[in-house]
C-alpha cells in the first residue's frame, strides 16, 4: 500500500502506533517499525535519560525508522526538542501545543514533523508552520480527545490541506483503515489495538480489560476541567465522573489523577485509569505487532478491491451470524 505517508517516513505500511503515555516503549516501537509500520516512543512526563534509552534500545532492535512523541505542555519540552534531534529519530509526532519553536530546528535536522490536530482551523496552521503531515485525532481515540468524531474530521481535514492526512480515532483492523482511506486519508494510527500485542510492555491486567470491553464499556471524563480524557469504565472513572458533579471538587480530583495512569499500567485497573478508545470492543486476541500489522493491511485491500454488492452482502451475512449467536 503505496500512499504519500509511506513514501514521506520510508515505510512499507501506511501504519503508525500511537504515542501512548507510560506505555508505548522501546520494545513496542520496535516491533511496530520492523514489521514495517512506524513505532512511536511516547516521552511524555519522562525524564531525558528515559527517552535516550528508549530511542537507543529501539535503534539496536531495528533498523526501520523509528519517531518519538513529544507533549508540549511538558516543562522539558525545549530539552526533549533538542535531544531528540541529537538521536536523530526520524519522525516526531505532537500534541498538546504548538511546535512551532521547534518545527525549523527538526526539520534542519531531518525530522519529519507531524502534529496530532482535531480540528481544520490546526491543521491548516500546522501546514502554515511547515508541517510534513498531520494526525486527524477523532473523539472516538483513547488519552485525551477532542470534540469531532473521526468520520466528520478526517473528510474535512483532507479538504482543508495539500499535506498528507493519517486518519485516528476508532481504528483498529482492516475494515476502519479502509473507511479512513476512503475519507481521503493516507495512513492510519492506531493505539488501542495495540495494547495487547506481545511486545506491549503494560500490565497482563490492562490487556485483559481491553479484550473484555464491550462497544459501551468507555467513558470521558475531564470534559468540566477542559483536559477530557478517554478511558475504560471502572471504579476509578466512576469516582471521578461523581465528584466532578461538584464544583467544590478541584482539589480532591487534582489529587485522585495523580498518578492514577501508572497505578492502571502498573496492573491496578480499578484503582487508575485505564486509557484506552472505543475501538476495544474490537480487540478480541493477543497477537504479535507484526501480526496486527499484516491483517489490517491484507483486510483493507480486500475490502478496497471488492464491489459494493459483494461489501453489502457479506455485511448481511455477518448480521445473520451475529444474531444466530445472540440467540
Amino acid at each position: 500500500m503505496k500512499t504519500r505517508i509511506t513514501e514521506l517516513l520510508g515505510i512499507q505500511a501506511p501504519i503508525m502506533q500511537g504515542a501512548m503515555a507510560r506505555i508505548a516503549d522501546a520494545s513496542l516501537a520496535a516491533a511496530v517499525s520492523e514489521a514495517g509500520g512506524l513505532g512511536i516512543i511516547a516521552c511524555g512526563g519522562a525524564p531525558l535519560d528515559w527517552v535516550r534509552s528508549q530511542v537507543e534500545a529501539a535503534r539496536k532492535a531495528t533498523d526501520k525508522p523509528i519517531g518519538a512523541n513529544v507533549m508540549l505542555m511538558d516543562e522539558n519540552a525545549g530539552a526533549l526538542a533538542e535531544l531528540l534531534c541529537e538521536l536523530r529519530v526520524d519522525a516526531i509526532t505532537t500534541g498538546a501545543g504548538s511546535p512551532s519553536p521547534y518545527i525549523h530546528m527538526w526539520k534542519e535536522a531531518g525530522i519529519k514533523v507531524i502534529p496530532v490536530v482535531a480540528s481544520t482551523a490546526l491543521a491548516k496552521r500546522m501546514e502554515r508552520l511547515g508541517a510534513d503531515a498531520v494526525v486527524a485525532e477523532g473523539t472516538e481515540s483513547g488519552g485525551h480527545v477532542g470534540e469531532l468524531a473521526t468520520m466528520a474530521l478526517v473528510p474535512a481535514v483532507c479538504d482543508a490541506v495539500s499535506i498528507p492526512v493519517i486518519a485516528a480515532g476508532g481504528i483498529a483492523d482492516g475494515r476502519g483503515m479502509a473507511a479512513a482511506f476512503a475519507l481521503g486519508a493516507e495512513g492510519v494510527q492506531c493505539g488501542t489495538r495495540f495494547l495487547t500485542v506481545e511486545e506491549c510492555t503494560v500490565a497482563d491486567a490492562y490487556k485483559e480489560k481491553i479484550l473484555g470491553a464491550k462497544d459501551a464499556d468507555t467513558v470521558v471524563t475531564g470534559r468540566g476541567s477542559g483536559h477530557p480524557v478517554r478511558c475504560l469504565k471502572n471504579r476509578f472513572a466512576r469516582a471521578v465522573r461523581k465528584l466532578e458533579g461538584d464544583p467544590l471538587s478541584g482539589d480532591e480530583l487534582e489529587r485522585m489523577y495523580v498518578g492514577s495512569l501508572q497505578r492502571a499500567v502498573s496492573g491496578d485497573v480499578e484503582n487508575g485509569t485505564v486509557m484506552a478508545g472505543q475501538s476495544s470492543a474490537l480487540v478480541h486476541a493477543r497477537l504479535t505487532a507484526a501480526r496486527v500489522i499484516d491483517d489490517m493491511v491484507a483486510q483493507a485491500e480486500a475490502i478496497c478491491e471488492m464491489p459494493l454488492e459483494e461489501r453489502a452482502r457479506q455485511a448481511a451475512a455477518r448480521a445473520k451470524e451475529a444474531g444466530r449467536d445472540g440467540d
